[in-house]
């Protein structure tokens, strides 16, 4: 095996000690982001400060660069010990939303069923979200009204909204978008380990000496942890279980195709394979985990011949993926959207773990079964936005929680709900039973991004009260509201976002809000103030005071930060993983991961195996329907429904401006579809039509649409993991059909 040499952020921190102060920046803070246009008084008119990239969980820092008081331009953070001088097309024009024509200037009101939004002022908006609100509530219940919140704003405004609508406002109901990319992962490691707790840094990405990426492109969606890859020094062994050729496939040692949604039972059988042939770690499984033996006989059933026909691999391929597991000192076991999105998402996330806990890689350097986040702040979300938990990594049905909760923020703790309420997909069903009559819609888009996008429309229409808060007004969920609130974005307020591997870090404020935009804390503020309830958040004056009373919320919990004085120390120490208790000093490009002393966050201190026969795809294709759907990323310069991205000339070059689909030359040739021509895409809840994309990409009888084109949705079947209701949008049976030339010209 190749000699270990040092990581790059090793290296890094010898250039760190070595600079002479040079990249050492001064911290240069915002007002807060109230908005109203006002300039950035906390950065000097000339400067360059360095904070946190607001697209992926990867979490950049980028240097922006101040002239006159407002950001020009910005670069990649040389030794930020994330990307390390690196940034995806993202990251670099992230500055150019902020200045697109259809940002959301005023609040807009639409004064009749149907009629058109007009501008207000905020305060007939504070008005009239107050009293509509309020009206819905007395009319049909303090239950009649829900909020949708988001992983793209910082984790003091995600807890502000949770606070304010669940303790302030009375709202019982409140989900976020997260639930869409990592509630599969929250479940499986709260059911495995006791608590939500990715345990991996960055550095295990260079580390590890066989890495297995599990429906996950990260090539395309998370680029510059590939390039972390490619610095690995051990000549590591790659390999890529995904039914597509992607990118990273193509990339990798080792490409196994398996059919669509079988990743349950291949997981089973390497699992069988290890445990037939003694390659497990028996001391580690013995001292540190719970229920092996109901999880050996469990998986027992799952040999390599009775699950070949399922998975599409032959049972080489099954017993040389065991093989290369046991054989590896170091395993990584890296998953995303092709796990968490999926009709038994959790459970397959649960057997990746499963896999770590047997061979004993865990806890260790280049180790683990680590999920990649979404969102730039979706584990701000997890944590903080008060929704599936209690503030702070709590849980709402225990008693001793919601004390300790109501106890720091000096609230009733009566005004503590007992449970947590509707998932996102239950908050639209009790709207479509008339049960849910307003929705209150931050920082996302569910019009466009929610699953079977018709039914999703249909059901948003049926409220009596729609308000979207948001950057752009322009949004397919804009254009259904009934009150727009407009609302800064990233670069234009302050705050915290937590990357994927627990990295605390800041954003600041670099420009002007435009009009009379706001940052969403600053609407926070004002509608406690028109509700009735603002003394209840009388200290919570500032996004930083926020930080502050979160960190304190944590103490003794298992993402602890009350070591963490605030955002001064976040930014000279270039961001801080949690746990950092109190009176443990962080070190500067520190990387740390959890339980390297092997004690797990359940009650008896041990790892879960958690199991459970697989299920059948809930839509499987028949003589009609005959190609299976796959989505996902399409390029690494198009970011969710691109309400951001979108606005970009320079990422509008970077990836196809049609939506298209990729068919297999095999598929493309029997129905006489050549390449670039058009093909209409038809499932049993909508249609589209789209450029053919004719690839070896994809397997015969498969077709992949990336989700990022405003139609996608139309096609995607409504099926949710029964555990953590993560809706599956990786599979679905659908139709091909040539379109002539002619027909599009009509």
């Amino acid at each position: 095996m190749a000699k270990v040499r040092p990581t790059v952020v090793q290296r890094a921190k010898r250039l760190l000690r070595d600079d002479g102060g040079v990249l050492t920046r001064e911290l240069m803070r915002s007002p807060g982001g109230f908005g109203l246009g006002q300039v950035p008084t906390r950065l000097k008119p000339d400067s360059t400060t360095t904070m946190v990239c607001g697209f992926c969980s990867t979490g950049c820092g980028l240097d922006v660069h101040m002239r006159d008081g407002a950001a020009v331009s910005l670069t990649p953070s040389a030794l930020y010990p994330v990307n390390l001088g690196m940034a995806c097309p993202k990251g670099w024009e992230s500055l150019t939303p902020l200045r697109a024509p259809d940002r959301a200037r005023a609040p807009m009101l639409r004064m009749s069923r149907g009629g058109r939004l007009t501008p207000i002022g905020w305060r007939e908006a504070l008005t009239t979200f107050t009293e509509r609100f309020k009206a819905v509530q007395a009319k049909h219940g303090p239950e009649s009204v829900a909020f949708l919140g988001t992983g793209q704003i910082p984790l003091e405004e995600l807890a502000f909204l949770g606070a304010l609508a669940k303790f302030g406002m009375g709202m019982r109901h409140g989900d976020g978008n997260t639930r869409q990319c990592m509630a599969t992962a929250v479940v499986a490691y709260k059911e495995c380990f006791g608590f939500d707790a990715p345990p991996y840094t960055y550095d295990d990405l260079e580390e590890s000496d066989v890495l297995v990426f599990v429906g996950a492109n990260p090539c395309i969606a998370h680029p510059i942890l590939w390039e972390r890859v490619c610095r690995n020094p051990n000549e590591p062994t790659v390999v890529v279980l995904d039914p597509r050729r992607t990118e990273t496939a193509q990339q990798a040692t080792l490409h196994l195709p398996l059919a669509p949604k079988s990743d349950l039972e291949l997981l089973y059988a390497v699992a069988h394979v290890l445990i037939r042939d003694g390659k497990i770690d028996r001391a580690f499984v013995d001292a540190h985990t719970d229920d092996f033996e109901g999880f050996a006989d469990h998986v027992r059933g799952y040999s390599p011949a009775r699950v070949t026909d399922h998975v599409g691999l032959t049972e080489q391929q099954i017993e040389a993926l065991a093989d290369t597991i046991h054989r590896g000192e170091r395993v990584s076991f890296w998953w995303t959207m092709g796990v968490n999105q999926s009709h038994e998402g959790v459970r397959v996330a649960q057997a990746i773990i499963a896999l770590s806990l047997l061979t004993g890689n865990i806890g260790r350097p280049g180790t683990g079964p680590n999920s990649i986040t979404g969102q730039c702040n979706a584990m701000g979300s997890r944590l903080f936005s008060n929704t599936t938990g209690l503030l702070g990594g709590h849980r709402f049905d225990d008693p001793a929680h919601r004390r300790k909760v109501a106890g720091m923020l000096e609230i009733d703790e009566a005004r503590i709900p007992t449970d947590s309420g509707m998932a996102y997909d239950q908050i639209l069903e009790a709207i479509l039973r008339d049960e849910i009559k307003g929705l209150w819609v931050v920082a996302t888009n569910p019009a466009h991004s929610w699953i079977n996008q018709s039914d999703a429309r249909d059901v948003l229409s049926r409220l009596d009260f729609l308000v979207v808060q948001d950057m752009y007004d322009s949004s397919e969920t804009a254009d259904m509201a009934d009150l727009i609130l407009p609302a800064a974005g990233w670069g234009e307020k302050e705050g915290c976002f937590i990357n994927s591997e627990r990295r605390i870090s800041v954003i600041k404020q670099v420009a002007r809000t435009p009009g009379t935009a706001l940052s969403d804390f600053r609407i926070f503020q004002l509608i406690a103030d028109a509700w009735g309830c603002g003394d209840m958040f009388k200290k919570w004056d500032s996004p930083e005071s926020v930080f502050r009373i979160l960190r304190d919320l944590t103490k003794g919990m298992p993402c602890d930060i009350t070591g963490i004085d605030g955002y001064q120390q976040i930014d000279d120490m270039r961001g801080i993983q949690w746990p950092l208790p109190e009176g443990r000093a962080p070190e500067r490009l520190e990387q740390r991961r959890l339980f390297e002393d092997r004690r797990f966050y359940t009650p008896s201190g041990r790892a879960k195996f958690v199991y459970e026969d697989t299920r059948p795809i809930p839509e499987k294709v028949d003589a009609f329907f005959r190609f299976a759907l796959l989505t996902g990323r399409g390029s690494s310069a198009q970011w969710h429904t691109q309400t951001r991205t979108g606005k970009s000339p320079v990422l509008a070059k970077l990836a196809p401006e049609q939506q298209y689909v990729e068919i297999s030359p095999p598929d493309a040739e029997a129905l006489g579809i050549a390449p670039n021509g058009w093909v209409r895409v038809s499932s049993r809840r909508g249609s589209l039509v789209a450029r053919a994309y004719v690839t070896h990409i994809v397997q015969p009888g498969h077709v992949f649409i990336p989700m990022h084109y405003v139609e996608t949705n139309k096609l995607t079947f409504p099926s949710f993991d029964p555990h953590s209701h993560q809706p599956s949008y990786k599979y679905c049976a659908v139709r091909l059909e040539k379109v002539e030339p002619s027909e599009m010209e009509r």
